[in-house]
């Protein structure tokens, strides 16, 4: 049962968003969209009409400051969204329609207490999204990703696929970027695996990284790019830029780019690939493969561009290899002997992480490719997670130890570096 204090806590804030449902109509109505209307005019109307609003009903001054700014997300920024994607705590968002938002903190998950005021606002919102990366979301085309200014990764569907309101996932990446000497104290992996992959991407192995849904692929990307030399030329190549590659300085970025209704035609990673050819690369980052440019991607690392690194969705090192193999067959019709003759001379390395129960992003595997034999893709384990099983508070327990020695040695001492 509801308690008294309750109940008046809901009436104060049903009443203060009647209140500010009524002076945002105030304000759309007083703007004058004949001219480009500063944020510090809106801020000055805003304070107008609180303090006149204040003389009618007391507010308190938590109150009007919470007035106040969510007044000004309403008109200018992503209303009820932009103090969760402000606040460098939440890590995913996820919009079910009007009324059905969840927030990820700290791996868990849970519900957030307030709604869109209505499905056009949040429509509003997608649109402005969409429109701030050049992209284009609509009935005839329902699916878009995008990318905030801040760099999130977001995703949209509309009706008619959404079937519960428009869905909306964004995706919040830190403001600065996790290195190795991070993920070496969360826990992630070990200091002599970080030490021993930081010789492999400075020799110029080719590092495959696999892995599920926010396990943490891109962010230990990013990481493993901090251990190339600075004097290479890195051209990376994304669906929406989301790497955050530093220390670098001739470093090229590409974005895909998908069909509009002006006409515009769509440009691929395939095609992103071929022309990165043609920019002089020491070495390709692809954000992410998961399709037909598998094949594009394989035939850089055979033509001399060693030190390529990507990343793609797979449940271990073994699925990896064959997921590669359905997706080179998705833009060519290759015997599969050949295909996988392609991937054991292309790949020297696959790095596995996954998510454990503890919500814990660990690095599970690391395992070389050592040739093509007798139809198979041979592969060696170096690196595997032993669980050892959970602590006080249910925090998973566990090292990854090293299982074998890498076989392949010519890159390290082509590179003049030694183990």
């Amino acid at each position: 049962m509801e308690t008294a204090w309750g109940q008046g806590e809901k009436r104060m804030r049903t009443g203060m968003d009647e209140c500010r449902q009524r002076l945002k109509a105030v304000i759309l109505e007083k703007l004058d969209f004949s001219r480009e209307t500063t944020d510090g005019e809106i801020k000055e109307m805003i304070d107008g009409l609180i303090i006149s609003e204040s003389k009618k009903q007391p507010i308190a001054l938590s109150e009007r400051n919470r007035l106040r700014q969510e007044l000004f997300y309403s008109i200018r920024k992503l209303d009820i969204l932009q103090e969760l994607i402000d606040d460098s705590g939440v890590t995913e968002i996820m919009v079910n329609g009007t009324d059905g938002i969840f927030i990820e903190r700290e791996g868990r998950v849970g519900a957030y207490g307030m709604g869109f005021e209505s499905r056009e606002k949040l429509e509003d919102v997608i649109q402005q999204i969409a429109a701030g990366c050049n992209r284009t979301v609509n009935e005839a085309s329902p699916i878009v990703d995008a990318r905030l200014e801040n760099g999130s990764r977001v995703n949209v569907v509309l009706a008619p696929v959404a079937l519960n309101g428009p869905i909306l996932t964004i995706r919040r990446f830190p403001e600065h970027p996790i290195g190795m000497k991070d993920l070496t104290a969360m826990g992630s992996l070990t200091e002599e695996a970080a030490a021993f992959l930081s010789c492999l991407v400075r020799a110029k192995y080719n590092i495959f990284i696999s892995g599920g849904t926010g396990s943490g692929k891109t962010t230990f990307l990013n990481a493993l790019s901090s251990f190339i030399p600075p004097d290479e030329r890195i051209i990376t190549i994304e669906d929406n830029a989301e790497l955050q590659i530093q220390g670098i300085p001739n470093l090229v970025r590409m974005e895909t780019r998908n069909a509009n209704v002006e006409g515009c035609k769509p440009i691929s990673i395939r095609d992103l690939i071929k022309a990165s050819l043609r920019m002089r690369p020491d070495r390709i980052v692809v954000g992410e493969v998961r399709g037909s440019e598998a094949i594009d991607m394989m035939q850089c690392l055979n033509t001399g561009h060693d030190g390529s690194m990507s990343t793609g969705h797979a449940n271990s090192c073994t699925d990896m290899l064959g997921r590669l193999e359905t997706m080179i067959l998705m833009g060519m019709d290759l015997p599969l002997m050949a295909i996988r003759q392609q991937i054991a001379s292309g790949l020297d390395i696959i790095v596995h992480l996954g998510r454990l129960r503890d919500k814990s992003r660990r690095v599970l595997e690391i395992a070389e490719i050592c040739g093509f034999a007798d139809g198979v893709i041979r592969t060696e384990s170096l690196y595997a997670f032993e669980e050892e099983g959970e602590d006080g508070k249910g925090r998973v327990m566990g090292v990854l130890k090293k299982r074998g020695e890498l076989k392949n040695h010519g890159k390290l001492k082509a590179a003049g570096i030694s183990i």
